[in-house]
């Protein structure tokens, strides 16, 4: 089995920054693409940031330009650096990664158990 643990979330004024990880492991083949989603009580879950094993990266409009997400393949670890936070970028944030199985070579979805951003005007 796979697990993502994310770390970094917390409290920070608007125009500050914040910097979140989630690091994978387990029964690893491979790791495809990875990324990061935002949900609020009552909304659907949205796209944030994606990126590449070859390290393409894709963002929503919303935080182009404000946010950075990369990854470190020798670690399982993707990494989201958030500046110039509004308070509309308050949000649970939970990691995505596609993950080859090691087992059966499939391609399976994992997330991360979420972590909470809250930021204050």
């Amino acid at each position: 089995q796979v697990q993502l643990v994310e770390s970094g979330g917390g409290l920070v004024q608007a125009g500050g920054s914040l910097r979140l990880s989630c690091a994978a492991s387990g029964t690893i083949f491979s790791i495809n693409g990875m990324g990061w989603y935002r949900q609020a009580p009552g909304k659907q879950r949205t796209l944030v940031a994606t990126i590449t094993s070859g390290g393409s990266t894709n963002y929503a409009d919303s935080v182009k330009g404000r946010f950075t997400i990369s990854r470190d393949n020798a670690k399982n670890t993707v990494y989201l650096q958030m500046n110039s936070l509004k308070p509309e970028d308050t949000d649970v944030y939970y990691c995505n990664a596609e993950v080859v199985d090691r087992g059966s070579r499939y391609v399976h979805d994992y997330w991360g158990q979420g972590t909470q951003v809250t930021v204050s005007s």
